[in-house]
């Protein structure tokens, strides 16, 4: 056993055991109590001692801070499924020192330029490989672009595997896979970005992101959740530069609309679009159509098609809002 943790933290570590079904021999009480500091299993009902033998899968060391820890730890990163290789494999430094830091011979020097040309040769010997580290490479400059989070983007990489596996990249362009898969994570996340907008980011044509987006929802049997109007609020807001009461206005109205059966089968750009422009009239934080309408995305005709139906099923006056 690790003697070396602090007695502090003992009575965190004596907890109910949940992970096996254990009986006592003497009472018949499940009720264990382990104590991994002594290493003991103990009978919470009358007292016996279970077991002493328990093995301590921790680590030997001790670490009083993050920097510390993780100087100590013997793992490397985790795997990401945003590397082609999924960060599994050797990297050999471009330094040319030993682990000391001393400058390597010329003769061990040239061995370690032939050794690094040939590893990065064998990381990507095989076609999907060389697939897979264009496709990442496209999905990181796509992400940074539009300011994904890593998360999303970890889906959208898992997604783009699944449709290699699939054979659905084969004779369709790489950009426009990863502009559909990153598309589709977004929307399965809850933090939808506009189709024009990947698009325009990832210089794929509209009508060809689409049709990749609906390859994928029909050959991966993603679901993905129905957009809600929402859900752009706050992205819109920003860039708009508006401040948190007409937001909060703003998902009211929305909420309220969506209560008397307004949302349905409209979209939900317009929607907020719309909302986003009752809202700061109401606030006195006045944006103009076409502002809110390139912001969202949409036409200023929809937004005030969209405003004039809130405005009527909602009971707002249109003379206060002017």
């Amino acid at each position: 056993m690790d003697q070396t943790r602090g007695t502090t933290d003992r009575k965190d570590t004596i907890s109910e055991s949940t992970k096996e079904p254990i009986a006592c021999s003497e009472c018949g009480s499940t009720s264990v109590v382990e104590d991994t500091t002594r290493g003991e299993r103990v009978c919470g009902g009358c007292g016996l001692v279970l077991s002493d033998h328990r093995i301590d899968t921790g680590a030997e060391w001790r670490a009083f801070s993050t920097e510390e820890n993780d100087a100590r730890s013997r793992v490397g990163a985790p795997t990401r499924y945003t590397v082609h290789d999924k960060g599994l494999s050797t990297v050999i430094d471009w330094r040319d020192r030993d682990t000391s830091g001393k400058k390597l011979s010329p003769t061990r020097r040239s061995e370690i330029y032939r050794l690094r040309k040939w590893q990065i040769r064998s990381r990507v010997h095989s076609s999907m490989d060389r697939n897979l580290a264009q496709a990442m490479s496209e999905l990181e400059r796509l992400s940074s672009q539009l300011g994904i989070p890593g998360p999303i983007r970890e889906l959208a990489a898992l997604l783009y595997r699944k449709s290699i596996i699939q054979k659905l990249v084969r004779g369709r362009s790489i950009e426009a896979m990863v502009a559909a898969t990153l598309y589709a994570a977004c929307r399965i996340r809850m933090k939808p970005r506009p189709l024009d907008e990947v698009a325009d980011a990832s210089r794929v044509d509209k009508k060809k992101l689409g049709q990749c987006y609906r390859l994928l929802l029909r050959s991966l049997a993603i679901k993905i959740p129905l957009s809600n109007p929402i859900d752009y609020i706050s992205r819109f807001a920003s860039q708009l530069s508006l401040s948190s009461p007409v937001q909060l206005r703003t998902v009211e109205i929305l909420q309220r609309s969506r209560d008397i059966g307004l949302t349905i089968g409209r979209d939900p750009l317009g929607l907020a679009a719309a909302a986003i422009y009752v809202a700061s009239i109401m606030l006195d934080e006045r944006r103009t159509q076409r502002e809110i309408a390139e912001v969202a995305r949409v036409t200023e005709v929809t937004v005030r098609n969209r405003y004039k139906e809130i405005v009527k099923k909602l009971g707002i006056d249109p003379m206060t809002l002017g």
